[in-house]
């Protein structure tokens, strides 16, 4: 991965990943409730509860979107190579944190 921001994240897939996330209330409300479960489910067993949640989180997305990402592409070729070359420049890790920031907001203000 290259050291360019995009809008203040990581990179351009990263912020894009997330801004499609968020232009869909399903899709989105949807992450914060795996937010809000991954929080419920964290054990601490190597660093914190939250680096449990955000770890736990990361790897739901990721693997989500690559799943869609097979089924959408379903073949081989430059199409598919680029899409996984694309979804692998993702900082999911970044993305996680967001959704549990989001979610943390949710509760302090109820």
């Amino acid at each position: 991965m290259t050291d360019e921001k995009y809008n203040g994240w990581t990179n351009y897939e990263t912020w894009l990943v997330k801004l499609w996330i968020d232009n869909d209330q399903g899709s989105q409300e949807y992450w914060l409730e795996e937010a809000r479960e991954s929080v419920k489910n964290a054990v601490a067993d190597y660093g914190t509860k939250a680096d449990a949640a955000r770890y736990s989180l990361a790897g739901s997305l990721k693997d989500w979107h690559q799943e869609q990402a097979d089924e959408i592409t379903g073949v081989t070729g430059m199409f598919k190579d680029l899409l996984t070359a694309a979804l692998g420049s993702v900082n999911w890790n970044e993305i996680a944190a967001n959704f549990l920031d989001e979610y943390t907001e949710i509760l302090e203000t109820t």
